[in-house]
């Protein structure tokens, strides 16, 4: 895809996110919207997967660290064509797979069930030895909130991963500097966040988490990285797209109405009027 095609997609997966959101009445709207550039660039130009083939031996791996930010992860998903777009409005419904947190045993292209934060990037850390001991040359990718590296789990495993020398391994940072409390600065600062991945021993990059060009930039800069993991730090915005939602803590978890739906949808219909004129 070229930039331009990655931008729309992107936009529909926003629009998917918030009408996913609206349908189930409850979710995490504000850091699937900020994630969603990310989400687009791994499933439609970074990652070796086949819709076709959801667990085929050779496919990248990715583990969606803060899962609550499921919404994002089904919409891209559903985009990518694992499953029907259509299924997104029965997030978080009686008898739907498509449950609040994602789970592996039930939805096509979830590699690992996530939730409890720090917990991914674990899992993510594990599939990447598994694959240097067994001689395999998938790659593993992880996202996870600014919020949720406040959590040890998550300096543990990066120790591994250093340790192990793991340059098939991505952990992605989504740093919107929110998190369900606040300002991440003002509840319990994980600042500065390159240096301490540094101090970890990883290969870090900072970069404008909405510029596909940056984004693009990074994810060729780890793959040509060799001996140590690589953090990608994203500088995000929560709600991108939104015009009510951006930069709000108060979105990290509601549901908009039906007349913020309205708005939502329209803000969104504006930005891919505005690509399509491109």
């Amino acid at each position: 895809m070229n930039k331009l095609e990655l931008m729309k997609t992107a936009n529909e997966i926003r629009k998917g996110i918030v009408t996913a959101v609206h349908s189930a009445k409850s979710g995490h709207p504000g850091g699937s919207l900020s994630a969603a550039d990310l989400f687009t660039y791994l499933y439609f130009e970074e990652m070796n997967i086949d819709p076709k083939d959801p667990k085929k031996a050779d496919r990248d791996r990715f583990v969606l660290s803060k899962g609550h930010t499921a919404p994002g992860y089904y919409s891209t998903l559903a985009n990518r064509g694992f499953f029907p777009v259509e299924d997104l409005t029965t997030l978080r419904k009686v008898g739907s797979y498509l449950q609040g947190h994602p789970d592996m045993k039930h939805i096509p292209g979830v590699d690992m069930s996530s939730g409890s934060l720090g917990q991914g990037i674990s899992a993510a850390v594990g599939m990447a030895i598994s694959a240097k001991l067994s001689g395999d040359d998938y790659r593993v990718y992880t996202l996870l909130g600014d919020g949720e590296i406040q959590e040890g789990q998550v300096w543990e495993a990066s120790m591994l991963a250093a340790h192990r020398k793991l340059d098939n391994l991505v952990v992605i940072v989504d740093n919107n500097n929110l998190q369900i409390d606040g300002a991440i600065d003002e509840v319990n600062s994980p600042y500065p966040i390159d240096q301490k991945f540094e101090a970890f021993n990883f290969h870090v990059i900072n970069i404008d988490g909405h510029d596909f060009d940056a984004i693009d930039a990074a994810f060729k800069e780890a793959r040509a990285t060799k001996g140590q993991p690589t953090a990608i730090i994203a500088k995000t915005i929560k709600g991108k797209g939104v015009s009510f939602m951006e930069n709000q803590a108060s979105w990290h978890g509601a549901a908009p109405n039906d007349e913020q739906y309205a708005v939502a949808m329209a803000d969104l219909e504006k930005v891919g009027e505005a690509l399509c004129q491109k």
